[in-house]
């Protein structure tokens, strides 16, 4: 996939909540008509499935928006706990927009009894680990309902085949879907995006990311509860494993890859990759603790990426692109505010900046629910699911050269026959994991240079 491709302008959200009412309804499961659920009601009512801090600051968000009013009338997850919490933490912030009664589901499949509560039209938020993406979206197409989706959407080439398809299923029935990768949605972003692509600072040749921070996503070996089934515990810590969320890599990683391949407007074609592990001898999950990655453009330029999570070291989380007559910090300090900027030149000097984002930002976490709710309001396209599918593959591309040495192409990446979780649709709660520990209770972890087989 070497062509450029010019990327939608919306896109993501987290734990940050602001006031406000939200949205109506949408699309009905094959015809694209304006949707009102009743004369009595412009309500959209909302489900969330996958009741974690990404989930709980999604469904803050959604019951947040100014576009019109929501309401939670349905949580799902895997673990009661991680339910009980959330369903307390929204309760606290949004107790007039929640009505749950007894609609809190727990196990796998909980999934369907949420969304089965909700009208065609309405929303559900899929927050659970990203290997689950593809099953739950479909059962959502089926339902007819509009969808946001955490990022990442894929891990591998499999899923990332099947999602592209689904997507493609969602926008022929009308829904609107959107994924979490807010910074799309970040009027600052936006801007300087339109700035670049206007040729302020010449063609892009060069980009840089960097997110380099302490651990996260490690366990010990005994850390593990030995009553727990090693499904749960997987389930559990998604991000320490590669079938689950793709990693550290695919999961944390994807944001800075997104908006660096943004303002070049156009995916990589190719990656070339290290990493490794540090002073971890005991430590059982799947990530490396560093990565380096360069990616390659179909017109030559480059985009390096810098991935650390280790304690004692430096800490970086910033976006740079380098143009033929200046350069830009995309972000500096995460992803909100973004604090983006243009400069003549190569370096950051203040006598040389041409231009600079407010400092007052819109908070890009609320910025993309307004966005979806808006959208569904007025029947206006919005999907994001190609575009989400594509970073995730793109992500996953840079992955898989670190973790086998080789070079990985993006057409590789699509057509790798190597699938994680093959048959997640069929796990059941407290049933055997995708992956196995061994008799010391370690899982396997890349190796590049031996196992070349791209199955990281």
């Amino acid at each position: 996939m070497s062509e450029k491709i010019h990327l939608p302008s919306h896109s993501r959200r987290q734990f940050l909540a602001n006031s406000g009412k939200i949205v109506a309804a949408s699309a009905l499961a094959g015809v694209s008509i304006p949707f009102v659920h009743g004369a009595e009601t412009n309500t959209i009512n909302i489900a969330l499935v996958g009741a974690g801090g990404r989930g709980t600051g999604a469904a803050s968000n959604a019951l947040s928006v100014k576009t019109g009013p929501t309401k939670l009338i349905a949580v799902a997850d895997a673990f009661e706990d991680k339910l009980t919490k959330s369903c307390e933490t929204l309760a606290g912030a949004h107790a007039d927009k929640i009505d749950l009664g007894d609609r809190k589901f727990l196990g796998l499949d909980s999934y369907k009894q949420a969304m089965n509560t909700l009208r065609p039209g309405d929303i559900v938020i899929l927050a659970t680990p990203p290997a689950f993406r593809w099953v739950q979206f479909k059962y959502a197409i089926d339902k007819g309902l509009n969808v946001f989706m955490e990022k990442p959407v894929t891990v591998d080439g499999p899923t990332t085949k099947r999602m592209l398809d689904l997507g493609a299923e969602s926008e022929k029935k009308g829904l609107k879907v959107g994924v979490g990768l807010m910074c799309r949605h970040c009027p600052t972003r936006k801007e300087m995006f339109n700035r670049i692509q206007q040729g302020e600072i010449g063609d892009l040749i060069l980009m840089r990311a960097y997110r380099q921070q302490a651990p996260i996503a490690m366990f010990r070996t005994e850390k593990r509860p030995a009553e727990m089934n090693e499904l749960d515990f997987q389930i559990r810590n998604f991000h320490s494993f590669l079938w689950a969320s793709g990693g550290s890599y695919s999961d944390f990683f994807i944001h800075n890859i997104d908006e660096a391949c943004w303002m070049k407007n156009a995916w990589p074609i190719r990656a070339e990759a290290s990493g490794g592990r540090h002073y971890r001898e005991d430590y059982i999950d799947q990530n490396f603790d560093t990565y380096s990655v360069e990616y390659t453009f179909a017109d030559g330029s480059k985009f390096f990426f810098e991935g650390r999570n280790m304690e004692g070291c430096k800490d970086q989380f910033a976006t740079y692109v380098h143009g033929a007559k200046g350069m830009g910090v995309v972000s500096s300090a995460g992803h909100a505010p973004a604090k983006s900027k243009l400069f003549k030149g190569q370096n950051i000097k203040s006598e040389d900046l041409i231009w600079q984002g407010p400092k007052e930002e819109a908070n890009p976490y609320q910025e993309e629910w307004e966005n979806l709710t808006t959208a569904i309001r007025n029947n206006a396209p919005f999907n994001e699911v190609k575009r989400g599918a594509e970073v995730s593959l793109v992500t996953s591309m840079g992955r898989m050269a670190a973790h086998t040495g080789q070079t990985v192409t993006f057409d590789d990446m699509l057509n790798c026959p190597h699938e994680f979780a093959p048959d997640l649709d069929k796990l059941q709660k407290g049933g055997p994991a995708p992956l196995l520990a061994d008799a010391n209770g370690i899982y396997a972890v890349p190796t590049p240079g031996v196992k070349k087989k791209r199955e990281y």
